[in-house]
């Protein structure tokens, strides 16, 4: 039964781009179907909402890259590199990983999705995490933990970004991936967009706590999960978090860097 309703909805989605072709978030021209096909895992795929031509400018992330914050290491790569990008972190977490560098198509998806109320974009995220093989391998048969929103700001956006983030993670990693929501939003802290990382860390102390009712498991291995990597001050805020309560099997994943 599912199986029938899955070809349903596919044949509804491919009938509704031919009455209506779908427009690319980066240049807003029109993505014919199949624009961009590629392979995954075996399986035929391409985007909706990003056309052929700007498909191609979308910067995956590929190792070697910085174990901290995921951003990649160019040209060769012996010993240890220190990353300009999260210097002086001390991160309370053990690894982060990213899909793509936020800039481009990447970072218009990640807009439309937080500023245009764009939930249209995730396929399409969800088919940048299914190419992205270094973040699945991390992601499979781990929980996935979203930095949360705090309530006000979920009840105006009407969702919160990384829940929906880690859910399409969680779908492209399969192999028991699974969203717990065990983190909240106890401070309404003003916007981090313009601030430093020193300014991030003040804005955000004591901004998370644990969520109410579940028991965690310490030797649960879990990942947060957030849209994008910027100084890392609110994922190393949430990690120091679920380290006090025990959980020290811990990894950060993110859509994207910058």
């Amino acid at each position: 039964m599912n199986s029938i309703v899955t070809q349903v909805n596919r044949l509804a989605c491919g009938l509704g781009d031919v009455v209506f072709p779908p427009g690319c978030v980066m240049c807003r021209g029109l993505v014919e179907a199949g624009a961009d096909n590629g392979t995954t895992d075996g399986r035929t795929t391409g985007f909706r909402h990003v056309c052929g031509r700007c498909a191609k400018q979308i910067d995956f992330v590929t190792p070697p890259h910085c174990s901290t914050c995921g951003h990649p290491f160019y040209g060769e790569v012996e010993g240890e590199r220190m990353c300009p990008h999260c210097e002086g972190l001390a991160p309370a977490y053990r690894e982060g990983r990213t899909a793509v560098l936020s800039k481009g198509p990447a970072r218009a998806l990640v807009h439309e999705l937080k500023c245009h109320k764009g939930l249209f974009v995730l396929a399409d995220m969800e088919e940048v995490f299914r190419r992205s093989l270094h973040v699945l391998e991390l992601a499979r048969g781990a929980v996935l933990v979203p930095v949360p929103l705090h309530p006000r700001k979920e009840r105006e956006r009407g969702y919160n970004q990384s829940r929906l983030l880690a859910g399409a993670l969680a779908r492209a990693a399969g192999a028991g991936a699974r969203v717990e929501t065990w983190l909240r939003r106890t401070t309404d802290t003003v916007s981090q967009t313009h601030h430093d990382r020193k300014a991030r860390q003040a804005n955000l102390k004591n901004a998370f706590a644990l969520a109410r009712g579940p028991r965690l498991n310490p030797g649960q291995h879990m990942i947060l999960v957030d849209d994008v990597f910027t100084t890392g001050s609110t994922l190393n805020s949430c990690a120091l978090v679920l380290r006090r309560a025990g959980c020290l099997n811990l990894d950060v994943i993110t859509f994207g860097h910058g």
